[in-house]
C-alpha cells in the first residue's frame, strides 16, 4: 500500500456483534462507525472484501480527512470507530487519532484478521479500546492454503495476549462493550475439527479475559468457489461440534445462529462516507 490511507467504505455498520454495533432491530440509525481500509496482511480464499483486501478497491485520503471522517462517524451517533483491516496503515491511523484527541470520546475497535506483530500492537497502545481479532486456524498447513499465513495460530495467539495486556478483561457500559478483547472464529465447511482445537485453546489460555464469538456466516466467495471442500455453507452438524467445544472451553460471549449466513452481512464498497 502507498502511503496515503486508501478507505472502501466509512458508514454506520449494524451487523457486529450486539456490543459493538448495538441491536440491528432498532431504527437503524445508528450503529458501529466502520471504516473499511483496502489491502490486507492475508489473502483469504473466501474473503467476501476481496475487492477491497485483494483488489486495492479504495479512494485515498490525506490522515487530515480520516481525523475528520472519525468525528463526522461520532456526530452521527456511532458507538465506535471502527477500522476494519486497519493494518497497512496503522503510521497514518495513529497520526489521525492524534488530530481528534479529546474531541474523539467513543471508543476505538481494532478489527483485525489476527495476523498482528506484537510490535505494531504496542505501537497503538493507549490509542485503541476494543480489539476485534480473529482466530482463523490451529493448523499451520490449513493457514497457508487458506490464507498464505504461515506460522498463523502461534502469531494470533500471541497478538491476542498482547491485545489482553493492554485492554484487561471486558469492561461494560450498560449493553455496550467499552473495553477488551472479542476473538472471532469463523467455522468453515469440513474443517470443524480445526474449529474445536482453536476453541479449546484459546478456552485454555484466556478464559473469561476474553470474549468469544462463534460465527455461521461462511459463504463460498471469491477462489473458494472452486474449492470443492469449500464450496458450500456449514451444516448443523458442523457448527454443533465447534458450539459444543465453545461450551466445553468455558467461553462466554455471542453465538450466531446458522440462518446468518446470508449476503446482506457484506456491505456495499461504494465509497460511501470518504
Amino acid at each position: 500500500m502507498g502511503e496515503a490511507p486508501r478507505l472502501a467504505r466509512a458508514a454506520l455498520h449494524q451487523w457486529e456483534e450486539p456490543c459493538i454495533s448495538g441491536d440491528p432491530d432498532d431504527s437503524g440509525q445508528t450503529g458501529s462507525g466502520t471504516v473499511f481500509f483496502s489491502g490486507c496482511v492475508m489473502r483469504c480464499v473466501f474473503c467476501q472484501n476481496h475487492d477491497v483486501s485483494a483488489g486495492g478497491f479504495g479512494k485515498e485520503v490525506t490522515v487530515e480527512r480520516l481525523s475528520e471522517i472519525f468525528l463526522e462517524l461520532q456526530q452521527r451517533g456511532a458507538y465506535n470507530i471502527n477500522l476494519v483491516s486497519p493494518t497497512p496503515f496503522v503510521p497514518q491511523i495513529i497520526r489521525a487519532l492524534d488530530l481528534v484527541k479529546p474531541r474523539l470520546t467513543i471508543p476505538v475497535v481494532y478489527n483485525t484478521g489476527g495476523y498482528e506483530r506484537v510490535e505494531t500492537l504496542r505501537a497503538l497502545e493507549g490509542y485503541v479500546d476494543i480489539y476485534l481479532p480473529d482466530v482463523k486456524y490451529y493448523s499451520d498447513e490449513l493457514a497457508v492454503e487458506l490464507s498464505q499465513a504461515p506460522h498463523y495460530f502461534e502469531t494470533a495467539m500471541n497478538a491476542v495476549a498482547e491485545m489482553v495486556r493492554q485492554t484487561g478483561s471486558p469492561v461494560f457500559s450498560g449493553d455496550m462493550l467499552k473495553k477488551g478483547v472479542i476473538v472471532r472464529h469463523l467455522v468453515l465447511p469440513y474443517h470443524y475439527r480445526d474449529s474445536v482445537e482453536v476453541i479449546k485453546r484459546v478456552g485454555e489460555r484466556f478464559g473469561k479475559d476474553v470474549l468469544f464469538s462463534l460465527m455461521s456466516q461462511y459463504t463460498p466467495f471469491w477462489k473458494a468457489k472452486d474449492i470443492p471442500r469449500l464450496n458450500r455453507r456449514i451444516t448443523t452438524f458442523e457448527y454443533r461440534k465447534a458450539l459444543d467445544a465453545v461450551y466445553e472451553a468455558g467461553l462466554e460471549g455471542f453465538m450466531q445462529e446458522r440462518s446468518s449466513a446470508r449476503e446482506e452481512y457484506t456491505p456495499d464498497f461504494d465509497l460511501s462516507g470518504i
